[in-house]
């Protein structure tokens, strides 16, 4: 029994540890890029050329805080109660707000402005459907909700969530990220095959119908061929034609750190969606590929660690977590390659963004307060309190007279 307890201690913090090695490796080499990436657009804006990277370590701070925080004082069984309405409630009040008061970049309303601060509460809507998807399809196998009240309860969740995001903020990458995790929730907890190919049918058809019925997402197909976009290049296919240049200017090695060509007014959202070609430009396709395998290690690690979460809730939830962040990874990856038309997403962990940064590590922060979560028979060990026997007192020994 020790050996086997320490086989499960093994398998449990090995995949944990790396998950989080690995998360501090790309946080750190995204502060280094985006330092690379921003200065020159920073003195530009007649500001230092450090002023981008201190604002990302400023969210890198509070991303980390916060994702300690979950991890050691929030378990993962909080989530499955009424508090994580609250939090839904807070955070679609503030998705509305957006809509009223917003501030408006780049032909978006996707942000708000509090303390000074800019936040984009579609990238923490992210976060709340998987557990507000999570929490109703655990609360129906547990026998809590039956059928018909789990669809009435998860339909008003899905249409104002897509209300929100899609249809008010025009942000279809997010809805598909969104897409992705709560698909992830019903396949890792096991949902019946039927459903899950009736949802990804689904999904799939509103993609196409919410791609080819808006003007300016038919004309980000122009990736298929940048250079025919109607302006010889410079439409809208640019973006994608001088990310190629970088790729290609910086072959197998790169042209070394700092030296990028692109950055310097050629390349739009150098320090922002396009961050990965200027890595590919500066470190060529041996560092491009060092950033894809973090990625996919982090892919297995964070896997293995929701496979060994002791709840169901708990592995759903963290695997959907590890799954929804790699694929906007890869996402981006292949936006910048010209693989896949522009969504606008930033690759997790070091595209510059405060929202997208802290959203990203509170999600790294659940998916470790998950690997906490101790089995039913060791909580109800560890309530019992061992019984000291009492000292036995000496008894006086008579004389008999």
């Amino acid at each position: 029994m020790a050996k086997q307890a320490k086989s499960t201690n093994a398998d449990i913090l090995a995949p944990r540890l790396v998950l989080i090695i690995t998360t501090l490796a790309l946080v750190l080499f995204g502060l280094v890029m985006v330092f690379s990436a921003s200065s020159v657009e920073a003195i530009n804006n007649n500001e230092s050329p450090f002023s981008y990277l201190i604002k990302q370590t400023g969210f890198c701070i509070i991303g980390l805080v916060g994702a300690i925080l979950i991890w050691r004082k929030l378990p993962i069984s909080f989530w499955r109660s009424k508090y994580v309405w609250v939090v839904a409630f807070i955070l679609f009040g503030l998705m509305l707000l957006t809509l009223i008061m917003g501030a408006d970049i780049l032909g978006a309303r996707r942000w708000i402005y509090i303390g000074g601060m800019s936040l984009q509460p579609s990238e923490f809507a992210k976060i709340i459907l998987v557990l507000l998807v999570g929490k109703l399809y655990f609360d129906k196998i547990d026998g809590y909700l039956d059928t018909k009240q789990f669809i009435y309860r998860l339909a008003p969740v899905l249409m104002v969530s897509g209300a929100l995001i899609l249809l008010a903020q025009s942000d279809l990458g997010t809805t598909i990220i969104c897409s992705i995790g709560i698909l992830s929730v019903f396949w890792l907890a096991g949902a019946p095959k039927k459903v899950l190919i009736a949802a990804l049918i689904l999904m799939c058809c509103l993609g196409i119908v919410f791609i080819f019925g808006t003007g300016y997402r038919t004309n980000r197909l122009v990736f298929l061929d940048p250079y025919n976009d109607g302006a010889d290049g410079y439409g809208a296919g640019y973006q994608t034609i001088r990310s190629r240049y970088a790729f290609a200017e910086g072959g197998l090695f790169g042209v070394g750190l700092g030296n990028s060509y692109e950055k310097f007014q050629y390349l739009p959202e150098a320090e922002t969606d396009f961050i990965f070609a200027v890595i590919g430009e500066e470190l060529g396709l041996i560092g491009s590929l060092v950033v894809v395998a973090l990625f996919v290690v982090f892919l297995i690690s964070g896997l293995k660690v929701a496979k060994n979460c002791a709840s169901g809730f708990g592995a759903s939830i963290s695997g959907a977590f590890v799954i929804m962040i790699v694929f906007q990874a890869f996402l981006n990856i292949l936006c910048v390659i010209g693989f896949a038309p522009t969504t606008g997403k930033p690759l997790p962990f070091i595209s510059s963004g405060g929202s997208s940064l802290i959203a990203t590590l509170l999600m790294v922060g659940f998916i470790l307060a998950a690997s906490e979560e101790l089995p039913k028979f060791e909580r109800k060990r560890s309530k019992i309190k061992a019984v000291q026997p009492k000292p036995k007192i000496a008894q006086p020994k008579f004389r008999r007279s």
